[in-house]
């Protein structure tokens, strides 16, 4: 059914970190995840065996002569609507009949469908979804899917941004990468995720590398010290000097001691007060 198969794994199950995780992406253009799953780390994951990825064109499962997939919406209006039939009748000859309730009948695969609509996909979803073995993930066209895709067959709904795409492909491209990279030993440093950007509630401070002097910019003292602790202390700051300037609304949900709490109160007086010196 113009399934995309995962390269041949390496020997992954000798590895006691090795988890791995399977998508079912469910489209009508396949072709669009050409690229992003073939290169860096998703290619090495899926070679590692710790990542696969089906795509499954829903157009082929379309029962008609012409095999229609949209539709004009009941009412009037603009715009096409993705039909119910083929969507379930793709969903449902891969991972089994939906229930009545909505979702898989004896399955606790996550069917998540891609829409403007949906909750706003974060790094504590993308945590969550890492924990799953498979996920299954409806890209949505045109005006939108017909309602009963939502409440019969999806058991989530997720947008990546308060934006509107084309197509849910992107959005499913995001999602896998997010997930994936959270999977133990596929990224060379075991504690890159939890350094990440939202990981712990805030964004990452700034990062340097070689030349010591670009242009006349110097390298922070600091960073050359060899001082660990100071340097420890000196990027949790900027970190928070910086979630303080562009995302202040992360602050009200991060995990902040006592000392990042004086931290953030200094620093924002220096703001009221002007830079620092």
């Amino acid at each position: 059914m113009n399934e995309r198969v995962s390269p041949p794994a390496r020997d992954a199950g000798s590895d006691p970190r090795s988890t791995s995780i399977s998508f079912d992406i469910f489209t009508l253009f396949p072709g669009m995840f050409q690229g992003p799953l073939d290169e860096s780390i998703l290619k090495r994951a899926q070679e590692d065996g710790a990542l696969s990825v089906r795509l499954h064109d829903i157009r082929r499962y379309a029962t008609d002569k012409h095999h229609v997939t949209d539709e004009p919406p009941y009412g009037g209006g603009g715009g096409m609507v993705m039909k119910a039939e083929p969507i379930f009748n793709a969903v449902e000859a891969v991972l089994g009949p939906a229930s009545e309730a909505g979702g898989l009948a004896e399955d606790d695969t996550p069917v998540i469908l891609l829409t403007p609509q949906g909750r706003l996909f974060s790094q504590e979803i993308a945590q969550q979804l890492s924990r799953c073995r498979r996920i299954a993930l409806i890209c949505g066209r045109y005006e939108g899917v017909d309602e009963r895709v939502r409440q019969h067959l999806a058991t989530d709904e997720l947008s990546i941004g308060d934006y509107v795409l084309t197509g849910g492909e992107l959005a499913a491209m995001v999602i896998v990468d997010a997930v994936t990279r959270l999977l133990p030993g596929v990224l060379g440093d075991p504690t890159a995720t939890v350094k990440d950007s939202h990981a712990r509630g805030l964004l990452e401070g700034p990062h340097y590398t070689r030349p010591r002097v670009f242009r006349g910019w110097e390298v922070p003292d600091v960073l050359l010290s060899g001082d660990h602790a100071a340097v420890a202390r000196w990027r949790r700051e900027q970190a928070l000097r910086r979630t303080l300037e562009r995302r202040p609304d992360l602050l009200t949900e991060a995990d902040l001691s006592s000392k990042d709490e004086a931290t953030l109160a200094r620093l924002g007086e220096n703001e009221e007060n002007g830079p620092e010196d």
